[in-house]
């Protein structure tokens, strides 16, 4: 292995390099010590500064950490406090959504308490898909969840080191270059063939070798020669390098052969001292060969865990899928709120503290299932109640009216608490007028002389209603001032009918984007593709939604929670603001206002097709 480190400076640093070396070398023994300490750390001696300092970061009142962090004990073996150091590797081809935010969450918080480190390392092993505005919406996300890494580093600062091993390897007769076509290639390993090659000559292969670093001979890679007969598959030789003639967004074209993600992982992990690599179980069948690249080359292994990965119905979590949205224009961006995206599920108004939360509550378990969206929406909707203020939306399609006979001469306006049971959440203006809208589904139900109640005004006796072909609904009332009774009668949302005071508002509620409950690897998106998951209603709202911030949330009594997700002047120079709807994680709605989505599915999944009808 020195020898390989002293070929790797001379290669780099010229043949000065004794005091680099030496440094280096250093490092690894002082990793190799950590990782043979032989005591295993109970989670109860954790710093209690380090547990304050996370409190102090985005969690709800009624989260306890320290509760979660106990659950975490004993689970990673020779976890030593002070020593333990993880890396979250996410690759650049994509924003990071909800399945990276688990391994990013389990590795952070574990490093913290153990009191070690974690390190950001970003796998550029593939430069054909990789950019550096993905690189910026990583770090930037990461920062949105409260995560600070200890180290930044990418698989690309260790290339000249990786071709070094890659060589070691060669010449030792453990690896052989091979332009066995792709198709063939798979076939071969799911049957155990060896390829024509795997008998090449170290120095035929070396030849070969030379030529792919400079970008020749690309119809090869280079493999490892491992055991074409074994159980796993993936050890059945697979690749270690490949070339890709194709300029990279760090390195530009200085490289033209570059190793696969398989092979720079556990050489880079050994390098930069991690002791545990936290992984989901989709790698399992891989754990073999990242100990194989290890124990050939001679480095110091690294332990692995394995969690399970997070699985949610209707939702593809691949970001080479992802992509296809984006290119074909079925979403408006990687932030669109249809996406499972941290960007994505943040703007439709699910909390960063809603999702640090569900994840530790996940915690390092390995049972895999398929998890409904309900209870990340359950856990949300507690978070955001007691922060949304109460307010009222009519949708502007065939809005009845109501004109009461006893009702104020001129607009009169009183203060009504924003929130029902939280009295310092403060108050807003209701507005009463002698003329009212209602909502057309509450009108169509009402008959002349019943009574009903306008909520946070009082009794109101329907005393004339006049409907046409049209579906429009005017009627006439008295206000009942002395009749207290609100036990047995309709509660009805209302506005005053005063356009020029009322805010107007898009209300924007979103459906699945796939319309399967499990969306398997191998499906054809098209046949299963939800065309219309965005629906959008105009309505009139309360006069103070016109002044609520962006991001405020709200709750639309009778209608849902709400989300103000970004706002432009209308004709008139008033706000329009447009709010997404932010599912509430039940299966019922909060009245019996029908909504364009059906809730139910968008919450427990399933044939959204089949659910829209319902909902219709």
């Amino acid at each position: 292995q020195m020898c390989i480190r002293d070929r790797y400076q001379r290669r780099v640093h010229g043949e000065n390099s004794t005091e680099l070396e030496a440094t280096h070398l250093k490092k690894m023994e002082s990793a190799n010590a950590e990782n043979n300490t032989g005591h295993q750390t109970s989670i109860n001696q954790t710093n209690q500064n380090e547990l304050n300092k996370l409190k102090d970061q985005v969690f709800s009142p009624t989260f306890d950490l320290s509760k979660q962090y106990a659950s975490y004990a004993n689970v990673l073996p020779n976890a030593v406090e002070g020593k333990v150091v993880t890396r979250f590797p996410p690759e650049p081809s994509g924003y990071l959504h909800i399945g990276h935010v688990k391994a990013l969450l389990l590795n952070y918080h574990y490093s913290r308490i153990y009191k070690g480190k974690m390190i950001l390392r970003f796998d550029d092993t593939n430069p054909t898909k990789e950019k550096e505005e993905f690189v910026q919406s990583i770090m930037e996300d990461m920062a949105t969840l409260q995560v600070k890494w200890d180290q930044l580093t990418y698989s690309s600062d260790h290339f000249e080191e990786c071709q070094v091993f890659a060589e070691k390897l060669i010449t030792e007769g453990k690896a052989y270059c091979d332009d066995t076509p792709v198709e063939k290639m798979r076939a071969e390993r799911q049957t155990g063939v060896e390829s024509a090659r795997r008998s090449s000559t170290p120095e035929e292969n070396m030849k070969i070798w030379a030529g792919m670093l400079k970008g020749e001979n690309d119809q090869f890679c280079l493999r490892a020669k491992i055991d074409m007969q074994a159980n796993n598959k993936c050890l059945r030789d697979p690749v270690l390098y490949r070339v890709v003639n194709q300029p990279h967004h760090r390195t530009g074209t200085k490289y033209k052969a570059y190793p696969t993600y398989d092979f720079a992982c556990p050489i880079i992990d050994s390098v930069e001292g991690v002791t545990h690599c936290l992984r989901t179980n989709e790698y399992h069948d891989r754990n073999a060969q990242y100990k194989w690249v290890q124990q050939a080359l001679g480095v110091r292994e690294v332990i692995i865990y394995d969690f399970s990965r997070l699985n949610l119905v209707n939702t593809c979590l691949s970001k080479r899928k992802l992509q296809w949205f984006v290119d074909t224009g079925r979403v408006e961006s990687w932030e669109d709120p249809r996406f499972p995206t941290v960007r994505g599920i943040l703007r439709r108004g699910l909390r960063v503290e809603t999702l640090i939360e569900f994840m530790l509550e996940q915690g390092p378990s390995k049972n895999t299932n398929l998890m409904e969206w309900d209870k990340l929406w359950a856990i949300n909707q507690r978070i955001i109640d007691p922060i949304a203020g109460r307010y009222c939306a009519i949708p502007k399609e065939g809005a009845a009216t109501l004109h009461i006979i006893n009702g104020p001469a001129q607009v009169e306006s009183i203060l009504v608490p924003l929130h029902p049971k939280l009295t310092d959440f403060g108050q807003r203006p209701l507005f009463k007028s002698a003329n009212i809208i209602l909502e057309k589904e509450d009108a169509s139900e009402l008959k002349e002389g019943e009574k009903v109640t306008l909520m946070k005004w009082g009794n109101v006796l329907i005393t004339k209603i006049n409907r046409d072909d049209g579906g429009n609904c005017v009627m006439e009332g008295e206000f009942l001032e002395n009749d207290k009774d609100f036990k047995s009668t309709k509660k009805l949302t209302w506005l005053p009918n005063e356009p020029s005071m009322l805010s107007e508002v898009l209300l924007v509620e979103y459906d699945h984007l796939l319309n399967a409950k499990k969306v398997e690897e191998d499906v054809d998106f098209m046949s299963i593709l939800n065309e219309n998951s965005k629906q959008v209603t105009l309505a009139w709202a309360d006069p103070a939604v016109k002044n609520l911030p962006p991001k405020a949330n709200v709750q639309f009594e009778r209608r849902g929670y709400f989300v103000i997700d970004r706002s432009s002047k209308g004709a008139n120079g008033s706000m329009i603001h447009e709010m997404i709807f932010v599912p509430d994680g039940k299966t019922k709605t909060m009245s019996n206002l029908s909504t364009k989505v059906d809730q139910k599915k968008v919450s427990a999944g399933g044939n959204t097709v089949e659910g829209k009808k319902k909902a219709k």
